[in-house]
This record gives C-alpha cells, sequence and structure tokens, in this order.
C-alpha cells in the first residue's frame, strides 16, 4: 500500500509542476495570434531615404583601363557639382583607396584645393563644377608595384571650412565604388 502512496504524491507533484508550464505554454500560444510571425518588425515606421546631398561626384573617368603598373600613372579624373550654398566651406577634398582582393595591398590618394567658384556665364543657374585628378603611380602602401587582380576603389569628395583646430568638415558627397583590372 505504501507504493501506491508513493506513486500519488509523484504524480501530485508532477501536476503541480506541469500546470504553470501549460499555464506558459497557452499564454504564449495567444500571443502569437495577435502579434505578427517576424515579431514587431511590422510596426516599426517605414524607413525614409536619406536625401541626396547637395556635393555630388556627377563623372569618374579612370584611364587607362586595365591597367598595367610601371608604364606611366593611372588617373582617376573626378568631377564634382558643389552645392548652391557653400556655408563657409573653403576647401573641397578629394580622395580615394585603391585596395587588392586580400586588403594587404592599399593606397590612399587625396588631393585638396581651395574652392574658386568659376564666374557664371550668360545668367547661368547651374550649379557650379569642378574638376579633380588624382594618380596612382601602381605602387601600394609598401612602395612596391601592385601585383595582376583586380582591385577595388572607392572615390570620396567632402567639403571642409578652416576651424579652430583645423579643418572641419562640412558636407560630405555619396562615395562612388567600382573595380579596376591591374595586369
Amino acid at each position: 500500500m505504501s507504493t501506491c502512496f508513493i506513486s500519488s504524491v509523484h504524480v501530485r507533484a508532477g501536476a503541480r509542476r506541469i500546470g504553470p508550464i501549460l499555464g506558459l505554454l497557452v499564454i504564449c500560444l495567444s500571443l502569437t495570434t495577435f502579434l505578427p510571425i517576424d515579431g514587431l518588425a511590422k510596426t516599426r515606421p517605414p524607413r525614409v531615404p536619406r536625401p541626396e546631398p547637395e556635393l555630388k561626384i556627377v563623372d569618374l573617368n579612370i584611364t587607362p583601363t586595365p591597367y598595367a603598373p610601371g608604364n606611366g600613372p593611372l588617373q582617376f579624373a573626378v568631377t564634382v557639382q558643389l552645392p548652391k550654398e557653400l556655408n563657409g566651406a573653403t576647401i573641397l577634398e578629394v580622395t580615394s583607396l585603391i585596395s587588392s582582393p586580400s586588403k594587404t595591398s592599399l593606397r590612399f590618394l587625396t588631393h585638396r584645393q581651395p574652392v574658386q567658384i568659376p564666374a557664371a556665364a550668360n545668367g547661368e543657374t547651374e550649379r557650379p563644377k569642378l574638376s579633380v585628378e588624382l594618380s596612382w603611380d601602381g605602387q601600394d602602401h609598401r612602395k612596391q608595384l601592385a601585383g595582376p587582380g583586380i582591385y577595388a576603389y572607392e572615390v570620396r569628395t567632402k567639403l571642409l571650412a578652416d576651424g579652430e583646430k583645423g579643418p572641419r568638415t562640412m558636407m560630405v558627397a555619396w562615395p562612388k565604388r567600382g573595380t579596376l583590372e591591374v595586369k
């Protein structure tokens, strides 16, 4: 008779443990009927795209392609469209990062020049454009000629203003990215 008593105690104790677990399970299942399957993602407001900056890279020409190191420089001809208002910006900076697929061969090119807006001809209402050239001598950061392969590049431009502690970024254009072949 004592064996029956022990087993009924275990059954009652097990039922006490299962009761709260079943209650939580019922609550979780009922919540899933009210919430979307992917959680709260559908309740967030839609993402608003950022407006395009007024400073733009409107043209980028890279010559020669494909490029052979040791046969002269690789030229990046960048045409930049300036904003209507410079808001104190006095320097245009154009930079390019060239990297190998393994990221072991890198080269950073930079050019800064004072912003000089050309005089508008015949009442021209178009925003002014400036051209900048960057050249790469085909060498990596260790001053060795780059090996053959496909290299990634990224060209960026920004307007800077003279500040108390040096140049301060006023406006940044969206970058232009791509690849180039080195033979």
